[in-house]
Protein backbone atom coordinates (compact mmCIF):
# COMPACT_ATOMS: atom_id res chain seq x y z
CA UNK A 1 0.00 0.00 0.00
CA UNK A 2 3.00 2.21 1.25
CA UNK A 3 4.48 1.74 -2.32
CA UNK A 4 1.27 2.56 -3.96
CA UNK A 5 1.06 5.84 -2.04
CA UNK A 6 4.56 6.55 -3.17
CA UNK A 7 3.80 5.75 -6.78
CA UNK A 8 1.04 7.77 -6.83
CA UNK A 9 2.74 11.07 -4.92
CA UNK A 10 5.16 10.61 -7.90
CA UNK A 11 2.85 10.68 -10.30
CA UNK A 12 0.73 13.90 -8.98
CA UNK A 13 4.23 15.37 -8.76
CA UNK A 14 4.91 15.27 -12.45
CA UNK A 15 1.54 16.50 -13.44
CA UNK A 16 2.06 19.58 -10.85
CA UNK A 17 5.84 19.72 -12.62
CA UNK A 18 4.53 19.61 -16.19
CA UNK A 19 1.20 21.84 -15.56
CA UNK A 20 3.56 24.85 -13.82
CA UNK A 21 5.44 24.31 -17.05
CA UNK A 22 2.70 25.11 -19.04
CA UNK A 23 1.54 27.12 -17.21
CA UNK A 24 5.16 29.46 -17.45
CA UNK A 25 4.34 29.18 -21.21
CA UNK A 26 1.20 30.70 -20.98
CA UNK A 27 2.36 34.11 -20.49
CA UNK A 28 4.63 34.71 -23.33
CA UNK A 29 3.55 37.50 -25.79
CA UNK A 30 4.47 36.71 -29.43
CA UNK A 31 2.64 40.03 -31.00
CA UNK A 32 2.06 43.63 -30.48
CA UNK A 33 -1.31 44.83 -28.99
CA UNK A 34 -1.24 46.75 -32.62
CA UNK A 35 -0.75 43.57 -34.30
CA UNK A 36 2.49 43.68 -35.66
CA UNK A 37 5.57 40.91 -35.08
CA UNK A 38 7.78 41.67 -32.13
CA UNK A 39 10.06 40.03 -34.54
CA UNK A 40 9.71 42.63 -37.10
CA UNK A 41 10.01 45.33 -35.00
CA UNK A 42 13.34 44.51 -33.75
CA UNK A 43 15.01 44.95 -37.16
CA UNK A 44 16.75 47.86 -38.30
CA UNK A 45 15.01 49.74 -40.83
CA UNK A 46 15.69 48.89 -44.15
CA UNK A 47 17.14 52.53 -45.12
CA UNK A 48 19.25 52.91 -41.28
CA UNK A 49 22.56 52.29 -43.52
CA UNK A 50 22.31 54.42 -46.06
CA UNK A 51 21.68 57.30 -44.13
CA UNK A 52 23.04 60.79 -45.09
CA UNK A 53 26.71 59.41 -46.58
CA UNK A 54 24.27 56.86 -48.38
CA UNK A 55 27.35 54.11 -48.69
CA UNK A 56 26.01 51.25 -46.71
CA UNK A 57 27.48 51.76 -43.05
CA UNK A 58 26.82 54.61 -40.22
CA UNK A 59 29.78 56.32 -39.48
CA UNK A 60 30.33 58.52 -36.61
CA UNK A 61 32.79 60.58 -35.43
CA UNK A 62 33.99 61.12 -31.09
CA UNK A 63 36.20 64.19 -30.63
CA UNK A 64 37.49 64.92 -27.22
CA UNK A 65 39.41 67.82 -26.11
CA UNK A 66 42.23 65.99 -24.30
CA UNK A 67 43.20 62.94 -25.84
CA UNK A 68 47.02 62.87 -24.30
CA UNK A 69 46.21 61.70 -20.76
CA UNK A 70 44.21 58.78 -20.85
CA UNK A 71 41.07 59.57 -19.38
CA UNK A 72 39.39 59.16 -22.69
CA UNK A 73 40.97 55.85 -23.49
CA UNK A 74 37.49 53.84 -22.03
CA UNK A 75 35.37 56.59 -23.98
CA UNK A 76 37.05 55.44 -26.96
CA UNK A 77 36.54 51.76 -25.93
CA UNK A 78 33.11 52.33 -24.96
CA UNK A 79 32.18 54.13 -28.69
CA UNK A 80 34.12 51.45 -30.33
CA UNK A 81 32.16 48.76 -28.31
CA UNK A 82 29.18 50.24 -29.46
CA UNK A 83 29.59 50.89 -33.09
CA UNK A 84 30.70 46.94 -33.19
CA UNK A 85 27.68 46.02 -31.63
CA UNK A 86 25.26 47.71 -34.59
CA UNK A 87 28.27 47.39 -37.04
CA UNK A 88 28.96 50.84 -37.77
CA UNK A 89 32.59 52.37 -38.42
CA UNK A 90 33.54 55.02 -35.48
CA UNK A 91 36.29 57.89 -35.93
CA UNK A 92 38.00 58.30 -32.78
CA UNK A 93 39.66 62.19 -32.81
CA UNK A 94 40.69 64.63 -30.31
CA UNK A 95 43.29 66.86 -28.88
CA UNK A 96 46.62 65.40 -28.55
CA UNK A 97 46.99 67.68 -25.66
CA UNK A 98 47.65 66.01 -22.28
CA UNK A 99 45.69 69.02 -20.79
CA UNK A 100 42.21 70.58 -21.65
CA UNK A 101 42.78 71.67 -25.07
CA UNK A 102 38.82 73.00 -26.62
CA UNK A 103 40.60 74.83 -29.51
CA UNK A 104 42.45 72.72 -30.86
CA UNK A 105 39.29 70.01 -30.36
CA UNK A 106 37.02 72.72 -31.84
CA UNK A 107 39.97 72.58 -35.22
CA UNK A 108 39.19 68.81 -35.26
CA UNK A 109 35.61 69.11 -35.15
CA UNK A 110 35.13 71.73 -38.00
CA UNK A 111 37.77 69.42 -40.03
CA UNK A 112 35.23 66.46 -39.83
CA UNK A 113 32.63 67.61 -40.28
CA UNK A 114 33.46 67.88 -44.37
CA UNK A 115 34.12 64.40 -44.23
CA UNK A 116 31.35 63.41 -46.82
CA UNK A 117 30.67 59.51 -45.04
CA UNK A 118 30.11 61.21 -41.43
CA UNK A 119 26.80 60.53 -40.62
CA UNK A 120 26.96 61.41 -37.05
CA UNK A 121 29.00 63.61 -34.66
CA UNK A 122 29.97 62.98 -31.29
CA UNK A 123 31.54 65.73 -29.09
CA UNK A 124 32.84 66.97 -25.72
CA UNK A 125 32.01 70.30 -24.75
CA UNK A 126 33.87 72.27 -22.40
CA UNK A 127 34.10 75.82 -23.27
CA UNK A 128 30.80 76.97 -23.11
CA UNK A 129 29.18 79.27 -25.53
CA UNK A 130 31.93 77.76 -28.30
CA UNK A 131 30.11 75.31 -30.10
CA UNK A 132 26.89 76.65 -31.53
CA UNK A 133 28.42 77.56 -35.16
CA UNK A 134 29.72 73.51 -35.21
CA UNK A 135 25.92 72.41 -34.37
CA UNK A 136 24.47 74.48 -37.09
CA UNK A 137 26.92 73.75 -39.69
CA UNK A 138 25.76 69.81 -38.79
CA UNK A 139 22.49 70.29 -39.13
CA UNK A 140 22.99 71.89 -42.32
CA UNK A 141 25.09 68.86 -43.37
CA UNK A 142 21.96 67.00 -42.21
CA UNK A 143 24.19 65.43 -39.69
CA UNK A 144 22.89 64.73 -35.62
CA UNK A 145 25.02 65.49 -32.88
CA UNK A 146 25.21 64.24 -29.51
CA UNK A 147 27.47 65.69 -27.18
CA UNK A 148 29.50 63.90 -24.19
CA UNK A 149 31.62 64.27 -20.68
CA UNK A 150 31.47 68.12 -20.41
CA UNK A 151 28.20 69.80 -20.45
CA UNK A 152 27.31 73.11 -22.46
CA UNK A 153 23.86 74.23 -21.37
CA UNK A 154 23.32 76.89 -23.78
CA UNK A 155 24.60 74.80 -27.22
CA UNK A 156 22.19 76.02 -29.47
CA UNK A 157 19.40 73.12 -29.79
CA UNK A 158 20.14 72.16 -26.44
CA UNK A 159 17.02 70.37 -25.80
CA UNK A 160 17.34 68.43 -28.99
CA UNK A 161 20.86 67.11 -28.43
CA UNK A 162 21.32 64.18 -25.87
CA UNK A 163 24.05 64.77 -24.08
CA UNK A 164 26.23 61.45 -21.62
CA UNK A 165 28.09 62.69 -18.51
CA UNK A 166 28.13 63.01 -14.69
CA UNK A 167 26.32 65.87 -13.37
CA UNK A 168 29.40 68.90 -11.47
CA UNK A 169 27.03 67.85 -8.89
CA UNK A 170 28.24 64.53 -8.23
CA UNK A 171 31.80 66.26 -6.88
CA UNK A 172 29.78 66.60 -3.29
CA UNK A 173 30.34 62.73 -2.58
CA UNK A 174 34.33 63.48 -2.64
CA UNK A 175 33.47 67.05 -0.23
CA UNK A 176 31.56 64.54 2.12
CA UNK A 177 34.10 62.10 1.70
CA UNK A 178 37.40 64.21 2.60
CA UNK A 179 35.56 65.19 5.62
CA UNK A 180 34.65 61.79 7.11
CA UNK A 181 38.14 61.22 6.67
CA UNK A 182 39.06 64.11 8.60
CA UNK A 183 36.79 62.90 11.23
CA UNK A 184 38.24 59.00 11.09
CA UNK A 185 41.39 60.98 10.87
CA UNK A 186 40.96 62.47 14.31
CA UNK A 187 42.26 65.94 12.89
CA UNK A 188 41.19 69.06 15.03
CA UNK A 189 41.60 71.72 12.46
CA UNK A 190 43.68 73.59 9.59
CA UNK A 191 43.77 74.59 6.28
CA UNK A 192 41.70 72.47 3.57
CA UNK A 193 42.37 73.44 -0.27
CA UNK A 194 41.02 72.80 -3.69
CA UNK A 195 44.09 73.76 -5.95
CA UNK A 196 42.64 74.52 -9.90
CA UNK A 197 42.88 76.92 -12.75
CA UNK A 198 40.07 78.60 -14.72
CA UNK A 199 42.76 79.20 -17.46
CA UNK A 200 41.97 75.78 -18.71
CA UNK A 201 38.10 77.41 -19.56
CA UNK A 202 36.29 74.23 -18.09
CA UNK A 203 33.22 75.55 -16.90
CA UNK A 204 32.10 71.82 -15.72
CA UNK A 205 35.88 71.23 -13.50
CA UNK A 206 35.17 74.67 -12.23
CA UNK A 207 31.12 73.51 -11.34
CA UNK A 208 32.98 70.21 -9.59
CA UNK A 209 35.38 72.40 -7.63
CA UNK A 210 32.22 74.47 -6.29
CA UNK A 211 30.51 71.19 -5.64
CA UNK A 212 33.19 69.54 -3.61
CA UNK A 213 33.70 73.05 -1.88
CA UNK A 214 30.22 73.70 -0.83
CA UNK A 215 29.57 70.26 0.34
CA UNK A 216 33.30 70.25 2.43
CA UNK A 217 31.51 73.28 3.98
CA UNK A 218 28.03 71.52 4.74
CA UNK A 219 29.61 68.27 6.30
CA UNK A 220 31.91 70.53 8.40
CA UNK A 221 28.84 72.56 9.34
CA UNK A 222 27.12 69.22 10.25
CA UNK A 223 29.75 68.15 12.31
CA UNK A 224 30.24 71.81 14.18
CA UNK A 225 33.43 71.63 13.40
CA UNK A 226 33.24 74.55 10.62
CA UNK A 227 35.59 76.77 12.60
CA UNK A 228 38.11 74.59 13.19
CA UNK A 229 39.18 74.85 9.65
CA UNK A 230 40.53 77.28 6.94
CA UNK A 231 38.28 76.41 3.77
CA UNK A 232 39.48 77.48 0.44
CA UNK A 233 38.62 77.23 -3.19
CA UNK A 234 39.78 81.13 -4.39
CA UNK A 235 37.59 83.91 -4.37
CA UNK A 236 34.67 82.50 -6.13
CA UNK A 237 34.71 79.26 -5.16
CA UNK A 238 35.86 77.27 -8.07
CA UNK A 239 39.48 76.66 -7.23
CA UNK A 240 42.70 77.91 -5.86
CA UNK A 241 44.47 79.07 -8.94
CA UNK A 242 47.66 76.59 -9.51
CA UNK A 243 49.76 76.71 -12.63
CA UNK A 244 48.19 74.53 -15.30
CA UNK A 245 51.94 74.15 -17.03
CA UNK A 246 53.58 72.68 -13.79
CA UNK A 247 50.95 71.33 -11.52
CA UNK A 248 53.03 69.53 -9.03
CA UNK A 249 55.04 72.63 -8.25
CA UNK A 250 52.31 74.98 -7.88
CA UNK A 251 50.26 72.47 -5.30
CA UNK A 252 53.84 72.06 -3.97
CA UNK A 253 53.89 76.02 -3.11
CA UNK A 254 50.39 76.19 -2.49
CA UNK A 255 51.25 73.44 0.66
CA UNK A 256 54.25 75.25 1.76
CA UNK A 257 52.84 78.54 2.10
CA UNK A 258 49.71 77.26 4.42
CA UNK A 259 51.76 74.74 6.23
CA UNK A 260 48.83 73.50 7.45
CA UNK A 261 47.13 71.74 5.01
CA UNK A 262 44.80 69.06 6.20
CA UNK A 263 42.87 68.63 2.69
CA UNK A 264 42.52 68.80 -0.92
CA UNK A 265 40.74 68.12 -3.18
CA UNK A 266 41.46 68.35 -7.07
CA UNK A 267 38.45 68.67 -9.98
CA UNK A 268 40.00 67.03 -12.88
CA UNK A 269 42.66 64.87 -14.74
CA UNK A 270 45.40 67.73 -14.97
CA UNK A 271 45.01 68.58 -10.92
CA UNK A 272 44.45 64.75 -9.36
CA UNK A 273 48.01 63.50 -10.48
CA UNK A 274 49.71 66.54 -9.53
CA UNK A 275 47.96 66.57 -6.41
CA UNK A 276 49.06 63.25 -5.59
CA UNK A 277 52.80 63.76 -6.74
CA UNK A 278 52.42 67.07 -4.52
CA UNK A 279 51.53 65.03 -1.56
CA UNK A 280 54.55 62.22 -2.19
CA UNK A 281 57.39 64.53 -2.67
CA UNK A 282 56.14 66.94 0.87
CA UNK A 283 55.98 63.62 2.75
CA UNK A 284 52.26 63.93 3.78
CA UNK A 285 51.27 60.43 2.56
CA UNK A 286 49.00 59.11 5.21
CA UNK A 287 48.70 63.12 6.88
CA UNK A 288 46.45 64.68 4.52
CA UNK A 289 43.01 63.56 3.36
CA UNK A 290 43.79 64.02 -0.45
CA UNK A 291 40.67 63.48 -3.16
CA UNK A 292 40.32 64.11 -6.73
CA UNK A 293 38.64 63.32 -9.79
CA UNK A 294 38.97 60.55 -12.60
CA UNK A 295 40.50 57.09 -12.14
CA UNK A 296 43.43 57.00 -14.88
CA UNK A 297 46.41 54.67 -14.86
CA UNK A 298 48.23 57.74 -12.29
CA UNK A 299 45.19 57.80 -10.16
CA UNK A 300 44.78 54.38 -9.81
CA UNK A 301 48.50 54.18 -9.12
CA UNK A 302 48.31 56.70 -6.49
CA UNK A 303 45.47 55.44 -4.70
CA UNK A 304 47.27 51.93 -4.61
CA UNK A 305 50.22 53.64 -3.16
CA UNK A 306 48.19 56.29 -0.30
CA UNK A 307 49.49 59.00 -2.21
CA UNK A 308 45.11 59.97 -3.10
CA UNK A 309 42.82 59.02 -0.33
CA UNK A 310 40.29 58.84 -2.84
CA UNK A 311 38.87 59.55 -6.66
CA UNK A 312 36.06 60.06 -7.91
CA UNK A 313 35.02 58.13 -10.98
CA UNK A 314 32.53 58.90 -13.74
CA UNK A 315 32.08 55.75 -15.67
CA UNK A 316 33.66 57.42 -18.89
CA UNK A 317 32.77 53.96 -20.85
CA UNK A 318 29.27 54.83 -20.92
CA UNK A 319 30.39 58.62 -22.31
CA UNK A 320 31.34 56.67 -25.33
CA UNK A 321 28.80 54.05 -25.46
CA UNK A 322 25.37 55.78 -25.00
CA UNK A 323 26.24 58.70 -27.63
CA UNK A 324 27.17 56.18 -30.52
CA UNK A 325 23.32 54.14 -29.39
CA UNK A 326 21.89 57.69 -29.21
CA UNK A 327 22.50 58.26 -32.67
CA UNK A 328 21.81 55.22 -34.62
CA UNK A 329 18.09 54.85 -31.61
CA UNK A 330 17.96 59.03 -33.10
CA UNK A 331 18.50 57.67 -36.97
CA UNK A 332 17.16 54.06 -36.83
CA UNK A 333 14.07 54.91 -34.57
CA UNK A 334 13.56 58.42 -34.45
CA UNK A 335 13.98 58.27 -30.90
CA UNK A 336 14.59 61.98 -29.23
CA UNK A 337 17.35 62.85 -27.46
CA UNK A 338 17.97 60.83 -24.15
CA UNK A 339 20.27 62.13 -21.50
CA UNK A 340 22.80 59.66 -19.51
CA UNK A 341 23.80 60.78 -16.43
CA UNK A 342 26.46 59.09 -15.68
CA UNK A 343 27.27 59.58 -11.73
CA UNK A 344 30.13 59.19 -9.79
CA UNK A 345 31.84 55.90 -8.33
CA UNK A 346 34.24 56.83 -5.21
CA UNK A 347 37.45 54.68 -5.54
CA UNK A 348 39.56 54.40 -2.36
CA UNK A 349 42.65 52.09 -1.78
CA UNK A 350 40.73 49.13 -0.66
CA UNK A 351 38.64 49.08 -3.59
CA UNK A 352 40.84 50.39 -6.69
CA UNK A 353 41.61 47.02 -7.50
CA UNK A 354 37.86 46.28 -8.68
CA UNK A 355 38.23 49.05 -11.47
CA UNK A 356 39.63 49.04 -15.15
CA UNK A 357 39.53 45.72 -15.19
CA UNK A 358 37.21 45.97 -18.60
CA UNK A 359 38.85 49.49 -19.53
CA UNK A 360 35.57 50.87 -18.39
CA UNK A 361 37.52 53.30 -15.62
Amino acid sequence: MQRIMKTLALGVGAIAIMAGGAWAQSGSVANAVGGYSFDDAAKEAEGTKNFHSNDGVLTFAIVTHTAGNGFFDPVYAGALAAANLIGAKVLLLGSESPVDDPARAIEITNQILQDPNLDGLIMTTPQAGAYDDIVRAAYAAGIPVATTNSFDGGIHDRLNISHTGQDASAAAIAGAALVQCLIDNGVTGGSIVFPSSTALGNIEVNNRVSSAYNATVAALQAAGKLDAFKVDAGPENVGVDADPNDPVAAIVSLFESRGDVVGAFAGNNVFTPALAKAVAQTGMTGKICAFGFDLGPAQQEALASGDLTGALGQQPFLQGFWPVMQLYLQIDRGIAAANLDTRAQLVTKDTVGTVGKRFEN
